[in-house]
């Protein structure tokens, strides 16, 4: 599986590198800039891109702005983002255009090894790989804002985890609920957001965040 990292920090970048060869990743390139991230992108069309936000030259959304550039011209390309802090605008920017294989991780994340190789696959395989605290920040935002707010403090719970991209055994295990029981608070949670039910996990998470994106 051919990966693509951007990193402006060369021990962090260096350390990236190493734990993805070390679970079968090959890494067809390692940048630490916004325009050679959007040429190397471009240049290997990988299975999915590593991208920390803030890179060089201006550090402020550099490597997001190269990821999505890439991602018009190649429709659909994963990218798993990587951020030192929450921020919701560049969770929103990513989340905009509704299709599948997007991340956005907290950089704290990136030193539980499973924890993030888990992520990159996921994203790697079209699904949703969002940091928790990511998605309280969205799901906070819009508290206030109908039928959000509708939702009971146990769906809420059901559908952070279903915005990280976990089936419903894994939120039956995470929550200690059955399976069953979890479908019926994912049925509820689409009734109250309005949207059709599916049986396709990506699908359905990404049609929550992007409603939420849209509030």
């Amino acid at each position: 599986m051919k990966v693509v990292l951007a990193e402006d920090l060369h021990l962090l970048r260096e350390g990236l590198v190493l734990l993805l060869r070390a679970h079968d990743f090959e890494v067809v390139a390692a940048v630490e800039s916004g325009p050679d991230l959007l040429a190397a992108l471009l240049t290997h069309r990988p299975d999915v891109a590593v991208v920390d936000v803030r890179l060089p030259p201006t550090f402020t959304d550099e490597g997001l702005q190269a990821a999505l550039a890439a991602r018009r011209k190649i429709p659909g390309l994963p990218v798993l983002v990587l951020s030192q802090h929450v921020e919701q605008l560049y969770a929103r920017e990513l989340l905009a255009d509704g299709t599948g294989g997007i991340g956005y991780l907290l950089k704290d994340r990136v030193f539980n090894a499973e924890q993030f190789i888990d992520a990159v696959r996921r994203v790697a395989a079209g699904g949703t790989a969002m940091d928790p605290e990511v998605i309280a920040k969205l799901l906070a935002s819009n508290s206030r804002n109908e039928p959000v707010a509708r939702l009971t403090p146990r769906e809420r719970e059901v559908l952070e985890l279903m915005a990280e991209g976990r089936s419903n055994a894994a939120i039956g295990q995470r929550l200690f609920l059955s399976e069953s029981a979890v479908g019926k608070h994912t049925a509820n949670i689409f009734a109250k957001l309005d949207l059709s039910p599916s049986d396709d996990d990506n699908r359905r998470v990404l049609a929550v965040l992007a409603y939420l994106n849209e509030k």
